[in-house]
């Protein structure tokens, strides 16, 4: 059964730090392209950024620009967002995805391009 999970939200105040970790399991995921979303109450879930199978490719959404890094760690089957200068408008649950595709598929900012999700974890920036 494949998995992935997310870790590391919480409550941080506004120009605070997180570190989300995201461990897959089931299969290994080095070969795939991996990306975070969030959701916000009432809203869609939206893309924050994307990793390259190899870890040499990011891209990022406009809010995410400069203040978050995705990194990746192949040989741990994990995937990891630093998140700096948070924001309240920040507050959302972070989600954890993958590609089913492998080396040749790109970074991609739409949902139904990843296969593999995680259950989520929860990330508030308080005033």
């Amino acid at each position: 059964q494949v998995q992935l999970v997310e870790s590391g939200g919480g409550l941080v105040q506004v120009g605070g730090s997180l570190r989300l970790s995201c461990v897959a399991s089931g299969r290994t995921f080095s070969s795939n392209p991996m990306a975070w979303f969030r959701q916000a109450p009432g809203k869609d879930r939206e893309f924050v950024g994307g990793i390259s199978w190899g870890g040499s490719t990011t891209y990022y959404a406009d809010s995410a620009k400069g203040r978050f890094t995705i990194s990746r760690d192949s040989a741990k089957n994990s995937a990891y967002l630093q998140m700096n200068s948070l924001k309240p408008e920040d507050t959302a649950v972070y989600f954890c995805a993958a590609r089913h595709e492998g080396r040749l598929a790109p970074i991609s900012r739409q949902r139904s391009d990843y296969n593999y999700w995680g259950q989520g974890t929860q990330v508030t920036v308080s005033a």
